[in-house]
């Protein structure tokens, strides 16, 4: 794919007290809203049990990042609802709306009952808070991305853009502080029994600061210029997806980079959280506290990397990002397990777990229909327990009809128990108690109930030894963010230049929420589902690998360069 002769590109003029105003109003509405959307994630594993507490704790945990990926699965449906509005009536509009939904459906969340309250509504009134606002955030980034880069001078783009790409880190840590303040505030028994709501109730406040700074903004020059010249585009969906010169760069941009954003991101950030605190059994408050630190000293790399691409171009720094996390993915976990939980580690090593069991008796560990399946067999609840208890183990075939065992290496051997036509409160008795069963063993075996080192406080003290004894686990977290951040810091103005003005906000979008919304919106979950059918931890790493991989390819043969295109054209 080439670039055809262009003109010199053209730049608006616009004063910059007035850039300053666009980029203020932009990336603030942005980053309460990206808080809004992260604030579920850092609080996964506490909502696990309090809304899907009639599943086996793999499950729930399971169905917990489910909901967490909902919110991202619609969010190409708002993409395109939005993004014709954006096209067709302005792009202020747009997200003006989209911000005030995504306020309160979060707000609405903090509200809502668990399912020991309201049963089988609890997590379906979850589930649809969060398609509500993965709804309003598929035409959040889109409208104000190109807000900025239509304002912005054309060799500055990237850098301007960048603000709305940070946007995206530091609602993260705003969510991450908020969580780990009120944990600190509260105590952790509080916490989970009914201050997880507080984070959520506070988005009302976020909400209305947000309306008041957008309403501020006028709409953008090329948005004005198109309108003055009726060249507003009467047919966007047509025209992004039904015109080939325009689907081609659809497909581009979510093959050649979109995906790749999305499985890179939510590794570094979402992913690595739960597997500290799911696997290696890190105390949740350090999680908090290493996300936290991580995310800080990142997010300045999202300006200066947005900065390079004006430089040296947006190919460059897009497949630096990929290329550096194609070569961290197996290495910086194995890493993570070693520093993170060394005990755990030396027992995956020298003490293996084998699962002997009927096949007959052994469903697919995961179903994520969300049926009656209770996983009630001998061998389901062996394998349900290993992997709540963050073991690898392999399997092999067992005598038929009998009951599962579970081998923990040569001196320790377990037998599963049926919960098979039993009552639902029955299946549940049968799995805490094996579980409890379970844990005994693994202990004695040599596997930790807990990494070594929780945190013990707030003090200067606690922290700075909290971070002496887990820098391995903190550098690798910096080396994936900084993979993460170069990948996603040129992207907004790689996306606003590949398409044309008239259909911009429609085409745009699509890929941009595909992407992160369906390959990085499902990751946790698809990752975590793969680990436990398999039974090895680090299984579903293949997962982002193949993903990031297949981008790095097609972004290096086909992405043209686009940081000097004319947008105003």
């Amino acid at each position: 794919m080439t670039d055809a002769a262009a003109p010199a590109p053209t730049s608006p003029d616009i004063s910059p007290a007035k850039m300053r105003q666009v980029l203020a109003a932009s990336s603030a509405g942005t980053i309460f809203e990206w808080y809004d959307f992260f604030v579920y994630g850092a609080l996964a594993s506490v909502l696990a049990p309090l809304f899907f507490s009639g599943l086996p704790d793999a499950q729930a945990f399971v169905f917990t990042l489910l909901t967490f990926a909902a919110g991202f699965i619609v969010r190409p449906l708002g993409a395109l609802v939005f993004g014709k509005i954006g096209d067709s009536s302005g792009r202020k509009g747009a997200f003006l709306i989209t911000i005030t939904l995504m306020g309160v459906a979060t707000f609405a969340i903090g509200l809502l009952p668990t399912a020991e309250m309201a049963g089988i509504w609890a997590p379906i009134l979850l589930v649809t808070c969060r398609v509500l606002q993965g709804f309003a955030l598929g035409g959040e980034y889109g409208g104000a991305a190109i807000y900025v880069a239509e304002h912005a001078p054309h060799d500055r783009r990237g850098g301007a853009t960048g603000w709305i790409q940070v946007a995206a880190p530091i609602g993260l840590l705003g969510a991450l502080v908020v969580v780990l303040l009120t944990r600190a505030a509260m105590g952790e028994e509080a916490f989970r029994e009914w201050g997880w709501r507080i984070p959520f109730l506070l988005s009302i406040g976020l909400l209305a600061i947000s309306i008041w700074i957008r309403l501020q903004l006028e709409e953008s020059p090329a948005f004005k210029k198109l309108k003055e010249e009726n060249r507003l585009s009467k047919r966007a969906y047509h025209e992004s997806f039904f015109e080939w010169r325009n689907l081609r760069i659809v497909l581009l941009a979510l093959f050649g980079f979109m995906m790749a954003q999305g499985v890179v991101y939510y590794t570094a950030s979402f992913y690595t959280q739960f597997y500290l605190e799911r696997v290696l059994k890190i105390d949740s408050q350090t999680v908090n506290v290493l996300m936290i630190a991580a995310v800080g000293l990142t997010a300045p790399l999202y300006l200066l990397f947005a900065r390079l691409s004006d430089k040296v171009g947006r190919k460059p720094v897009l497949l630096g990002g990929m290329l550096m996390m194609l070569l961290l993915y197996f290495p910086g976990y194995d890493m993570i397990t070693r520093f993170g939980n060394p005990a755990l580690s030396e027992a995956w090593r020298t003490t293996p777990v084998v699962v002997v069991a009927d096949p007959a008796d052994c469903t697919f560990q995961l179903d994520l229909t969300g049926g009656a399946h209770q996983f009630s067999t001998s061998c389901d609840i062996a394998k349900s327990a290993l992997a709540g208890a963050g073991v690898s183990y392999t399997s092999q075939p067992g005598p038929a009809g009998e009951l599962a065992r579970i081998r923990i290496g040569e001196q320790f051997e377990l037998e599963s128990v049926s919960a098979d036509g039993l009552a639902l409160s029955e299946v549940r008795a049968a799995r805490a108690a094996f579980d409890t069963q379970l844990r005994a063993v693994l202990a004695e075996a040599g596997y930790p109930s807990a990494a070594p080192g929780p945190m013990q406080g707030w003090s200067v003290s606690e922290i700075i030894r909290v971070f002496s004894e887990k820098f391995g686990v903190f550098v690798i977290m910096i080396l994936f963010m900084i993979a993460a951040a170069a990948l996603y810091a040129p992207q907004a103005a790689t996306l606003v230049e590949l398409f044309p003005t008239r259909i911009r906000y429609t085409a745009m979008s699509l890929p941009y929420h595909v992407g992160t919304g369906w390959f990085g919106g499902m990751l946790p979950a698809t990752v975590f589902a793969i680990n436990t059918a398999t039974g090895q931890i680090n299984s579903g790493l293949w997962f982002p690998v193949i993903v990031t991989g297949i981008a790095a390819a097609i972004c290096f043969v086909f992405l043209p360069e686009t940081k000097d295109r004319d947008i105003h054209a």
